[in-house]
């Protein structure tokens, strides 16, 4: 009896799906943006497999439904036989090359290379979620054809499969919305919310009155959140500051409003301008208005060489919007946090409008990831003209961003897209690993614009349209850190862009969407245009991010 199921089983399968599941399986062994490990490999080339497999199965639909010449059973026997051993001698040489591709990616991240991808699991794990898939794929089959048979006493049959095909996609997508989605975003939010209650054994409350979060403050220390109390405990000191730099130096001010001090993003916004206020964060020479990335975290990598630059006479504000990492409030709702962005802006923008200009700080934006798009939304150009802020440095800008998308589309020709050049450069420029805002005859104007972005960044090079055609940064020349053995695969890409998104984090200090301190200081000179730094104190703190990190 098993025996007769497995054979009915094998054989309900489509050839043409075998054959062309077997090559997006294959393809999708081949290097995108991050390096994999065994797992992610088999989760995504199980994906790619059946991705292959519903291809073939709707070729193999459309070629009947047209009516074409059907071939004999004998031929398709023999042909499984001959396609089984076909897909076999595929999947075994690319699986034998995996690790060569792989160590592509890792060579030029400065990784060591790895010996084998673990073929055996990465087989096990594919086929495993090709089953999965497949089994839903039925699912949905059998619904549909549920749904048409009774359908069928009352319309036309092809009328009834339409309508069928209608109401599953509709009972699928309700489930899949109502329960994986509502559900599982709702146990994320919960995790990461409890997460951010903790309280870091190694943090303590300041004692100091002017830090947010002391005794004197007006924000809570425990409603600051996990990340707020790491933001406001880990500033440089000036002892710090002044030791490297040889120059006075004074106390950085950092102010962050965490979600849980007040329920509303104008009522944060409200109490993190009073606490700037309390803290002299307008008696500085510069201030930061900072979008924290979806879990509410600043990444000292960004904001501790601006201090070092300025010898601490800085101010910086933040408000957390959300407790989700980013690269899933990306994926749900791309504009996630920009209302948090654009009251808190609003708020210290006004503000810093009513005073003198001689004597307020430098009003700068900063904003990596997702807060990079939120930053991007905060405020309008025209909203600002009369009386611009001095600069922003975004970092890592996601996929969706709107002004990011607008100056790359309409790039100078002849410009990479990992590393565009806008019209004469006085509005806005781009740098990655390596310094690129010195432009021969470019000069800034009263507003400046830096975007740090890596080419090997999946959340901002993510394209949509690589399901159909090439997207243009893989085209030469390609950045650095972008292996020369990615090729572009129809679907297949576009399913390794997807799960690069999820993993883009894993990667090296200064490479995908892991951002370094000592890339960010070239970025941070040119916005906030400090003179007052030699090349060489400017390689020495470089230098002094990197032996931090070791």
């Amino acid at each position: 009896m098993l025996r007769n199921w497995i054979v009915r089983y094998w054989y309900s399968f489509s050839l043409t799906g075998l054959l062309i599941g077997t090559l997006f399986f294959a393809a999708s062994l081949t290097p995108t943006l991050i390096p994999r490990n065994y797992l992610t490999q088999g989760v995504l080339s199980g994906c790619s497999a059946a991705a292959g497999y519903g291809v073939g199965f709707f070729l193999r639909w459309l070629w009947h439904y047209l009516g074409l010449p059907e071939p004999k059973a004998r031929f398709l026997r023999i042909s499984k036989i001959v396609a089984v051993v076909a897909c076999a001698a595929i999947g075994l040489a690319f699986l034998w090359r995996a690790s060569e591709w792989q160590n592509s990616i890792r060579s030029v991240m400065g990784l060591e290379p790895v010996d084998s991808v673990h073929p055996l699991e990465v087989g096990a794990l594919a086929l495993v979620t090709f089953v999965i898939l497949i089994t839903l794929a039925r699912l949905f089959k059998i619904t549909l054809y549920f749904v048409s048979r009774h359908l069928n006493r009352f319309v036309p049959k092809r009328v009834s499969y339409v309508v069928g095909t209608t109401i599953a996609v509709i009972v699928f997508w309700s489930i899949a919305d109502g329960v994986v989605f509502r559900y599982g975003l709702r146990f994320a939010d919960s995790s990461f919310q409890r997460l951010d209650r903790l309280m870091p054994p190694d943090e303590r409350q300041p004692t100091d009155p002017a830090k947010t979060g002391s005794a004197a403050s007006l924000v809570r220390w425990q409603d600051l959140g996990r990340m707020g109390r790491s933001y406001v405990a880990t500033a440089p000191t000036a002892a710090q500051i002044g030791a490297l730099t040889g120059k006075p130096a004074k106390e950085p001010v950092r102010v962050y409003v965490g979600l849980q001090s007040a329920e509303k993003p104008q009522e944060r916004a409200r109490l993190a301008l009073e606490e700037l206020k309390r803290t002299g964060g307008f008696e500085r020479s510069a201030l930061v208005i900072i979008t924290p990335t979806g879990t509410g975290w600043v990444d000292e990598q960004g904001i501790d060489p601006v201090e070092f630059l300025h010898n601490g006479d800085i101010a910086s504000v933040a408000a957390q919007y959300s407790y989700l990492a980013s690269w899933l409030s990306l994926l749900v709702e791309p504009g996630y946090g920009a209302e948090q962005a654009r009251a808190l802006f609003t708020e210290v923008y006004g503000y810093w409008r009513t005073l003198p200009k001689e004597t307020r700080p430098k009003l700068y934006l900063y904003g990596l990831s997702l807060g990079a798009l939120s930053s991007e939304l905060s405020n309008e150009l025209f909203e600002v003209l009369g009386d611009p802020y001095q600069g922003a440095l975004w970092v890592g800008p996601p996929f969706p961003s709107r002004i990011w998308n607008a100056i790359t589309t309409d790039r100078n020709p002849g410009t990479p897209q990992w590393l565009p050049e806008f019209r004469d450069g006085s509005y806005v420029r781009f740098t990655a690993q390596k310094n690129a805002l010195a432009i021969p005859g470019a000069v800034w104007g009263p507003l400046r614009i830096v975007y740090l972005q890596y080419a090997s960044d999946p959340i901002t090079f993510f394209d949509a349209h690589a399901f159909y055609r090439e997207p243009d940064w893989m085209k030469t020349p390609r950045g650095p850190d972008v292996s020369p053995e990615l090729r572009w695969y129809p679907v297949v890409t576009f399913l390794q862009l997807v799960l690069d998104i999820a993993i883009g984090t894993t990667s090296p200090m200064g490479h995908g969407h892991v951002y370094a301190a000592e890339h960010y200081i070239d970025a941070w000179l040119e916005v906030t245009d400090v003179k007052d730094w030699s090349p060489e104190q400017v390689t020495r703190l470089k230098q002094h991010f990197i032996d931090a990190r070791k």
